[in-house]
């Protein structure tokens, strides 16, 4: 009996050191991990995705000179995808539009650090536009009912969430009153699709489409607004809220001192001018939206 009181003893000890060792590689290796060494940057879909990485370096190379930290950047599918790589921690900052970003801070703890100041306007907000071919015969948002029509993405601000609440307050049913409804995934997918004539109109965002007038991919003589909803919050940069504090902070400072050489070579931000603090409750308008359409 006495061995036995002797062994259990000893296995008890030898246990008892084994969950001390074990607890301190856990602590030693949580701490390494903790050590943010590359900052992994998502981005949504706006343009083709060689071309936004090309448009991007030289902010990628601005902030690793700020920061002291690799940059990697990555475009996402769409907007789901890059929510969800935020979620799982396979990206820790992402430029999303306003209702992604709601969805973002609710589902991956996305936090809103910056907005963007647009040149053209000298505001931070933006608006929905409904867009269709010179020759389609529609002019009001009336003559769109039994015509084809395209959305961006069903988590798009501009391009989904605003044109059902506006289609809506005027008595047509984005899910029933078109002839053929589907989401074109980008933005100048939108504007190329009733370009084309493969759609007779569809939703997108001003910066969209000025940016695209002026790069000479759409004509605005051919792609023509009908109708321009009231004004958005801008599209923010977020960073995943469980970063650390010094870090997000660092982030915030280095985007809102970035100089215009640097931010006028990204053409998909829409000539932004200059990045301001923005905070989560600046997008309340957008939660109230989503709510009221049930989405």
């Amino acid at each position: 009996m006495q061995l036995v009181r002797r062994l259990s003893y000893r296995v008890g000890l030898i246990i008892s050191i084994l969950l001390l060792i074990a607890l301190a590689m856990v602590a030693c290796t949580g701490s390494e991990e903790g050590e943010i060494k590359v900052l992994r940057w998502g981005l949504i879909p706006a343009d083709d995705a060689a071309e936004m990485l090309r448009q991007y370096q030289p902010v990628v190379d601005y902030l690793e000179g700020e920061l002291g930290i690799e940059i990697e950047i990555e475009v996402t599918v769409d907007y789901t995808a890059a929510i969800e790589a935020m979620r799982y921690k396979h990206i820790d900052m992402a430029w999303f539009g306003p209702f992604s970003y709601i969805i973002a801070a609710e589902e991956a703890g996305a936090e809103a650090i910056v907005n963007g100041v647009r040149q053209d306007t000298g505001k931070s907000t933006y608006k929905t536009i409904f867009v269709t071919r010179a020759d389609s015969g529609i002019e009001t948002l009336d003559d769109l009912v039994g015509r084809s029509f395209a959305f961006v993405d069903p988590a798009s601000t501009s391009g989904n969430l605003i044109p059902r609440k506006v289609l809506l307050e005027n008595g047509i049913d984005p899910d029933n009153d078109f002839s053929i409804m589907y989401y074109a995934g980008t933005h100048n997918g939108v504007e190329l699709a009733v370009k084309n004539g493969t759609v007779d109109a569809g939703a997108d965002s001003d910066t969209s489409y000025y940016r695209m007038v002026n790069e000479g991919q759409i004509d605005p003589e051919v792609n023509v607004i009908i109708y321009e909803s009231e004004p958005i919050p801008g599209s923010p940069i977020v960073v995943r809220g469980d970063l650390p504090s010094d870090l997000k902070d660092s982030i915030q400072q280095a985007l809102i001192e970035m100089d215009e050489q640097t931010l006028f070579q990204v053409q998909g931000w829409g000539n932004i001018q200059k990045y301001v603090k923005v905070t989560d409750s600046d997008y309340d308008i957008i939660r109230e939206t989503r709510d009221l359409l049930d989405l």
